[in-house]
């Protein structure tokens, strides 16, 4: 056992490789409409973010309203491209075979999104029923607010302390701290930068890795450190 009662996953960059082919997608469109980004920036400045906010973001900073058909342009071109495109994250299966105990899904993705990636690699059935979408929650509850970890954790009947998070994005993280769980940061997938190991400890990581295949040693370890095994 790992002596957490509950191991959390987001899924987009995570157990997937998904946020490279949204910043691919989503900055072809941003520089389309007169607002110069790469993929590379797009990875490090709004991973884990909805298109909504980033296009709110983006708005904010240049102060010229986007064009609401950019909101429904990006879902068809990123399903369509997820459909075909998506991979697992190296390590995963390994990871979730010697993790025991309970675990589930957080993320900001649509529950037709998620349906649909997790189906296409394979990992419907590893999470199935226990699959939350921050959007069924409402609009304005996605991440870096901490409420799909808040609906996770009374779902699965576990305290926070007793659960753990497995994070790549900066404004998870913020969601899981604030929502009271521990984070393990991961920066494995295909959109990781530089500074990002750095930029997810600063937000409240205890630890970051960069291959799956670590994840159940470290939280074996954490759980040790904790008292909890």
């Amino acid at each position: 056992m790992s002596g957490f009662e509950l191991t959390i996953f987001d899924c987009d960059g995570v157990l997937v490789d998904s946020e490279i082919i949204a910043a691919r997608v989503e900055s072809k469109l941003l520089n389309e409409a007169g607002y110069p980004i790469s993929v590379e920036e797009m990875g490090e400045r709004f991973a884990g973010m909805t298109w909504k906010n980033i296009l709110l973001s983006v708005e904010k900073e240049i102060d010229i309203p986007l064009s609401a058909s950019l909101l429904d342009k990006s879902e068809t071109l990123l399903d369509q491209r997820l459909a075909r495109e998506v991979k697992i994250i190296e390590g995963v299966s390994f990871a979730l075979s010697r993790i025991e105990g309970p675990r589930c899904i957080c993320s900001n993705s649509s529950v037709h999104r998620l349906d649909s990636m997790l189906t296409k690699v394979g990992l419907k059935e590893h999470f199935a029923p226990n699959i939350f979408s921050a959007k069924d929650l409402g609009a304005d509850r996605v991440k870096p607010k901490p409420d799909i970890y808040l609906h996770a954790l009374s779902q699965m009947g576990v305290a926070a302390k007793k659960a753990v998070v497995v994070e790549d994005s900066v404004h998870g993280v913020h969601a899981a701290r604030d929502a009271g769980i521990r984070v393990i940061g991961f920066t494995g997938a295909s959109h990781t930068y530089p500074s990002h190991a750095d930029r997810l400890t600063d937000a409240g990581a205890e630890t970051v890795i960069s291959r799956m295949v670590d994840l159940p040693a470290v939280i074996a370890a954490m759980a040790s450190w904790s008292g909890l095994v």
